[in-house]
């Protein structure tokens, strides 16, 4: 049974919840997270996103976490997508055997560098840029919705964000469906972002990603990776819970709340959750999302 693009989501009436999980490493670890999903369920999530890890790296357990996340749970699926390490054909492969089991959804991305190479390699025959990949799943399959990754604060590999955005302009003229951003703790960088997105008409529908701080060495090693930056305020708030995890995760839920009510408020067309496969985190913020939400 084909499931729904999200592009079709977008028309009704209220703002999207997603979540995003990253495949466990072991299969012990992905019983507990298909455990864990069950709470998820009451929150009605309209789709939920699987990762790669690394240079391509969990691929098989990627696509385990994603059928099993489907099939026993009946999530609308986006399953990521990278270049990395993958040829033309093998990447063909990989969609048409998506399109055929039901997929409609993909996120569409350039991918990190395994942890061994210093730079972004392009395989043989493969791809050099997300835009490609885009324009390539649009060729073969143009019914699949196609997401892209914005980053508020840039991408760490662009000069600058008006250079970084017009790769992103790039990307969604070659088909992509929608924007998801990288993680913000400022949703004042959110904005800046969104008007400089608006001034080369890049209209389609940008759904915000939030991740709640759990650890500040954690945090602080994601937000080095992916050009974030955390925010004085917040910085202050964590340094002074100093090791006690339980003050520095109602800290980081807070936080995160506030952000999603704002941006709620403000109108945007839905959020996406990186909640580190913590169905405890993701309950919180899902919950705050539909108070918020399901206001009149």
């Amino acid at each position: 049974m084909s499931q729904t693009p999200i592009s079709q989501l977008f028309s009704a009436d209220k703002p999207l919840l997603s979540v995003e999980f990253f495949p466990p490493k072991t299969d012990e670890a992905l019983e507990a997270l298909m455990d864990s999903v069950d709470d998820l369920a009451i929150y009605q999530p309209d789709f939920v996103s699987v990762t790669y890890g690394a240079g391509g790296s969990t691929r098989d357990r990627s696509a385990q976490a994603c059928n099993l996340l489907r099939e026993d749970h009946e999530y609308n699926i986006m399953p990521h997508l990278t270049c990395v390490g993958a040829s033309r054909d093998e990447l063909a492969q990989t969609i048409n055997g998506l399109y055929e089991t039901g997929y409609r959804n993909i996120m569409a991305l350039r991918g990190d560098a395994p942890k061994d190479a210093d730079s972004f390699v392009v395989a043989k025959d493969g791809f050099a840029h997300a835009s490609d990949l885009v324009a390539f799943i649009k060729e073969l399959h143009p019914d699949i919705a196609i997401g892209v990754a914005g980053y508020p604060e840039k991408h760490p590999e662009a000069p600058d964000l008006a250079t970084d955005l017009r790769h992103l302009k790039t990307k969604v003229d070659a088909g992509a469906s929608f924007i998801t951003t990288q993680l913000f703790f400022d949703n004042g960088d959110l904005y800046r972002f969104l008007d400089e997105a608006d001034k080369l008409d890049i209209s389609v529908p940008v759904i915000p990603g939030i991740m709640p701080v759990m650890s500040l060495k954690q945090i602080k090693r994601i937000t080095s990776m992916c050009g974030a930056s955390l925010p004085a305020e917040l910085e202050k708030h964590l340094n002074t819970a100093g090791d006690d995890s339980e003050r520095v995760r109602q800290i980081g839920i807070r936080w995160a709340t506030e952000q999603i009510q704002d941006l709620i408020e403000a109108g945007l067309p839905g959020v996406h959750l990186y909640a580190l496969n913590r169905s405890d985190v993701a309950t919180e913020l899902m919950s705050a999302f539909r108070a918020t939400a399901e206001q009149p």
